[in-house]
């Protein structure tokens, strides 16, 4: 029953607002059950729904995190298409990611690109589909760190980054280099 208290007022502010959350993404696929498999391998994540159409996995207490819609028939796009180029997942710190690399390795999942961004050790792997999925881990302590990166000349001359061998970080890693030293761009 509607009472007058429940009439009120509630204007909108008209300023713009950022979303709170970056919730998940969806991937269209043929190949449902390997690109399943592969994002729970790669993500530590688990199925929480699946039927004839759709599978939706999470690694957090989101709901789910990532979708995969089965569309019999499609073709992989041609490298000179637009789209996505990557999604990119953070990791709390270089011992995760590099122990992250250890365990895909172990499975035969390896990146095709491992680059020090500068603002982000990066590590790029590659789906069953050929969708692009980066883990990082953030190369500063603070977030207003990383953004100053991007106005110091050494990212305006050379904003991708440095390649780095993922199996000598990680024998470093484990001979005690110091992770500041390891995080800094060459």
């Amino acid at each position: 029953m509607d009472s007058h208290a429940d009439k009120v007022r509630r204007p909108l502010d008209s300023k713009p607002v950022s979303p709170s959350l970056f919730a998940h993404f969806v991937l269209r696929t043929s190949n449902r059950p390997a690109l399943v498999d592969w994002y729970c391998t790669v993500l530590n994540a688990h199925l929480v729904f699946e039927n004839d159409y759709i599978s939706f996995i999470t690694y957090d207490d989101e709901h789910h995190r990532v979708a995969f819609v089965n569309v019999p028939g499609l073709k992989k796009a041609a490298d000179d298409s637009w789209g996505l180029s990557h999604v990119a997942y953070t990791l709390a710190d270089l011992g995760q990611l590099l122990s992250t690399y250890r365990r895909l390795k172990a499975k035969g999942i390896l990146p095709g690109r491992t680059i020090n961004h500068g603002p982000t050790v990066s590590m790029y792997y590659s789906d069953p589909d050929g969708n692009s999925v980066e883990l990082q881990v953030d190369a500063f302590k603070t977030k207003a760190e990383a953004a100053g990166y991007f106005q110091t000349r050494p990212f305006a001359e050379n904003p991708i980054g440095v390649l780095f061998d993922p199996d000598k970080m990680l024998a470093d890693y484990e001979a005690g280099v110091p992770e500041a030293e390891m995080l800094r761009r060459p």
